[in-house]
């Protein structure tokens, strides 16, 4: 839930059913999908962040990034925080990337990489490596990806995290 935020735990589950039935609305059915979010939206109250994400969520996750955009802008404008102002930040960074915007999309995440760390980490880095890389910064890019995959890895971790630091930083 966003702080600030007041919305009830049936909201929540509701918007979270609605997003657990998301694949069986094919391409065509797309704008049902969306129809959906907008009913859950409009019983949030006004001047809410909450609706302009779900919204810019469900425009994003069927392939209009273009009106993602500003609807995560509005979101993030109208005091969006938590794990779900986080996850604005990373889906907006990756919209930006789509309409040909990636440099804002790296200013966007650039600052995560310092922020308390949490499960959405490794979608920092990886949206901020395409970004990089749709930038011609593949070698950061990649240095992103290898630091958030080593340690996940069940052996090497230590030698693929010098690797990933080695494509950025000369080494001594």
């Amino acid at each position: 839930m966003c702080e600030g935020d007041p919305v009830d735990k049936d909201w929540e589950d509701r918007v979270t059913a609605a997003w657990a039935s998301f694949d069986d609305y094919p391409e065509e059915r797309a704008q049902e999908f969306r129809d959906l979010i907008g009913k859950l939206v409009a019983e949030l109250p006004e001047g809410s962040a909450l609706g302009p994400f779900e919204q810019a969520c469900a425009w994003d996750s069927t392939g209009h990034s273009d009106r993602a955009v500003p609807l995560y802008r509005e979101a993030l404008a109208r005091g969006l925080d938590g794990y779900k102002g986080r996850r604005a930040r990373i889906q907006l960074s990756s919209s930006l990337r789509n309409v040909g915007r990636a440099e804002e999309g790296v200013a966007l995440l650039t600052p995560e990489l310092d922020a308390p760390s949490d499960e959405l980490d490794d979608a920092v880095r990886a949206c901020l490596a395409l970004c990089l890389s749709s930038l011609g910064r593949d070698r950061e890019g990649l240095a992103l990806v290898l630091g958030a995959l080593a340690p996940h890895l069940p052996r090497y971790q230590r030698s693929m995290a010098r690797y990933a630091r080695l494509l950025v930083e000369p080494e001594d």
